[in-house]
């Protein structure tokens, strides 16, 4: 550890447990006046749930839009029919289309941080599964990627839509709270 975690830690008691309001003021105040840097910081939360994500029904997934937004712009790639196209694009979609955009992305087109469809494209997607679903990039119904509401869906994603889920390799044998400042 370097000198700055190190007088970091000194100044937390380790026996005591600190609300979420309590920590973010501390990193608000108390942190960031003690330990100034020059870049813009970042807070990671962590929870520790209690649950095994082997197991189907214990599995926590889904997204929320933050209320600042990411900080940038996400490129949006809209697989919608034919009908839709119109609407896809006057939502802010960056690259819009049907079964021409699948081809694209077929031969190689990843340029876009988010791919939102409709329920009727999904068996035409299924085609690009294994190019999109690795890179995390496939349309899920459970984060609201696959939609037939596609306007709302988008603004969404432009409001800064985070996806989060419960990992699979932390697990209470794996659990270091020494290795954390809280």
């Amino acid at each position: 550890m370097g000198k700055r975690i190190e007088n970091a830690r000194k100044l937390i008691d380790a026996n005591a447990q600190y609300s979420l309001d309590d920590a973010i003021s501390f990193f608000l105040n108390v942190y960031s006046e003690k330990f100034k840097v020059k870049f813009d910081e970042t807070i990671e939360f962590v929870l520790k749930l209690g649950i095994d994500p082997k197991q189907s029904d214990q599995m926590v997934r889904g997204a929320i839009t933050m209320p600042h937004g990411l900080g940038r712009q996400q490129r949006i790639a809209a697989i919608v029919d034919v009908a839709r196209i119109q609407e896809a694009k006057d939502a802010g979609a960056d690259e819009v289309g049907g079964e021409d955009l699948i081809e694209r992305i077929k031969a190689g087109f990843l340029d876009f941080d988010v791919c939102i469809a409709t329920p009727s494209m999904m068996p035409k997607i299924a085609i690009i599964g294994k190019t999109l679903g690795p890179k995390g990039l496939m349309p899920n119904p459970k984060l609201g990627t696959v939609s037939d509401d596609v306007a709302t869906a988008i603004a969404n994603v432009k409001k800064g839509q985070v996806e989060f889920r419960a990992e699979k390799k932390w697990n209470n044998s794996c659990w270091n709270c020494e290795n954390r400042l809280f």
